[in-house]
């Protein structure tokens, strides 16, 4: 488990006072949960943030038929909830493996905010680059982007953000069932399954058992932005 004493390099107080940081480690508590733990629930009340020191979560929502979709993997340095000022929760937060959590009450984050620019500015930019990567996702889900190619991208980023290389290519270090990329893409898990087979027959990737390796991350790039493996 994370350490208190680790919490002072916590991104959010980098830049911030010395007396930030002192209360806002004195006014939380490290939290851990196993995987499958839902954090957050939307259309409920919640007065905590959670601070990922460790593991990753899946953020999502439910379609109208009742089905997930994931907005959002967010691992280390990131925070579980999509709004700092408001106590209503409009996502879901599970955990997809073990994860920590540095957890502090709202109020107590909003002050510390009030007294500390840096704080303000630094979780500004961080809800400010959240939003940017929404509206990214949301221009590749108007169906000017083939399904193969949708599924290229988010499998890029995740090897971007989450890989270990090998000898087999770039793993992405988590497991990655056809059902959780089902609710990635928001399809049907035959769905899911067929744009998977033909992204391994595309030579892109390389599925064993939950694993997935990018066997080649440029060509991959270049699929998910062009359609092709060709630079334009």
């Amino acid at each position: 488990m994370e350490s208190y004493k680790s919490l002072e390099q916590l991104w959010v107080l980098k830049e911030s006072s010395p007396d930030t940081r002192l209360h806002f480690m004195q006014h939380g508590k490290i939290t851990s949960y196993p995987k499958g733990h839902l954090c957050l629930r939307a259309a409920e009340d919640n007065s905590n943030i959670f601070f990922i020191l460790k593991g990753k979560v899946q953020i999502y929502n439910l379609t109208k038929c009742g089905k997930k979709k994931t907005l959002f993997i967010l691992g280390k340095n990131h925070i579980a909830n999509e709004s700092l000022a408001w106590n209503s929760n409009t996502i879901f937060c599970e955990t997809i493996e073990r994860c920590s959590f540095y957890v502090i009450r709202r109020e107590i984050l909003l002050s510390l905010m009030e007294q500390d620019f840096q704080l303000t500015k630094a979780l500004l930019q961080y809800q400010e680059r959240k939003i940017w990567r929404l509206e990214h996702q949301l221009k590749n889900t108007v169906g000017s982007i083939y399904l193969e190619r949708k599924l290229a991208s988010k499998l890029w980023k995740l090897a971007r953000d989450y890989g270990i290389r090998t000898d087999k290519g770039i793993l992405i270090d988590m497991d990655l069932s056809i059902t959780f990329l089902a609710d990635l893409l928001g399809v049907p898990r035959e769905t899911a399954s067929r744009v998977c087979r033909k992204l391994a027959d595309f030579g892109l990737i390389l599925i064993e058992k939950k694993k997935i390796y990018i066997l080649d991350a440029e060509k991959m790039a270049l699929f998910y932005k062009n359609g092709s493996f060709v630079r334009t």
